[in-house]
């Protein structure tokens, strides 16, 4: 156990110790009057007004919002880019009719169609849902048909051997095949998303995060800027840490070990 706790400790050293020197440089030249507050407050008045939004219910409200509204658009996106995916690495015909377009919207940046969304939709959540589902819709494709692609040959040959239909061939074959790569992709849509949402947020939302670095930079609260931006920097670790765990725990013989 002993053991255990001083591994640990050393992990989490070998890991902090320079985030740890950079922040108490930061907060002694902030102290010192080296740097402008106004620009580089010190972490430690940082820290205080973030506990300040914490308990008025400002940060918790911005961060559930902008978090529901990355989960919302990326649902659709997700469930039609793993299908569509699936679709043109099986057959042919398919990716034939659906890889250019989904090439085209894979060069086009998001955000561009929210104009015409404005235009279609009108000002709304459904603008701004749009970009993101596009965004998850996209990656998850991409990545899904690589994964199909890249299924052993051999693997499908032996089991149409053993009698395998079309069904059969995705449930056993060339889904177990394809989760590594899908949770890779999981992960970039995950952290694509999330910047799509931010963005969204910053052109033109009434909440979310991206409102609230959006509104701190207009009043120049510079504190509640940063935490806007550290917040958005700790839900992508988050999501991309979850989904490796997950990954690790559901798809033993692809997830690569924690560190690498």
């Amino acid at each position: 156990m002993r053991e255990k706790r001083i591994r640990w400790l050393n992990s989490v050293a070998g890991s902090w110790w320079l985030p740890a020197v950079l922040l108490g440089t930061w907060e002694a030249l902030a102290q010192l009057r080296w740097i402008n507050p106004l620009f580089f407050p010190a972490p430690s008045v940082i820290v205080q007004t973030g506990w300040r939004m914490i308990l008025s219910g400002e940060w918790p409200s911005q961060a559930a919002t902008t978090l529901h509204r990355m989960l919302t658009g990326s649902a659709a996106g997700l469930v039609l880019g793993f299908a569509c995916g699936l679709l043109m690495g099986t057959l042919a015909p398919v990716r034939k009719s659906l890889e250019p377009l989904v090439s085209v919207l894979n060069s086009t940046p998001k955000l561009a169609v929210m104009p015409l969304l404005l235009l279609f939709v009108g000002v709304g959540e459904t603008a701004r849902l749009v970009p993101i589902a596009l965004t998850a819709f996209v990656t998850l494709a991409m990545q899904t048909l690589d994964a199909v692609r890249s299924v052993e040959p051999g693997f499908v040959e032996l089991a149409r051997n053993y009698g395998a239909g079309r069904s059969a061939l995705l449930r056993r074959v060339y889904f177990p095949a394809c989760l590594p790569q899908i949770f890779t992709g999981l992960r970039l849509t995950a952290g694509r998303a999330l910047v799509i949402t931010i963005s969204v947020e910053l052109l033109g939302s009434p909440d979310g995060l991206g409102r609230l670095i959006w509104l701190a930079w207009q009043t120049f609260a510079t504190e509640k800027l940063y935490i806007g931006i550290l917040s958005t920097a700790m839900l992508g670790v988050l999501f991309h840490d979850g989904l490796a765990r997950l990954e690790a725990k559901l798809v033993p013989w692809g997830a690569k070990p924690r560190g690498q």
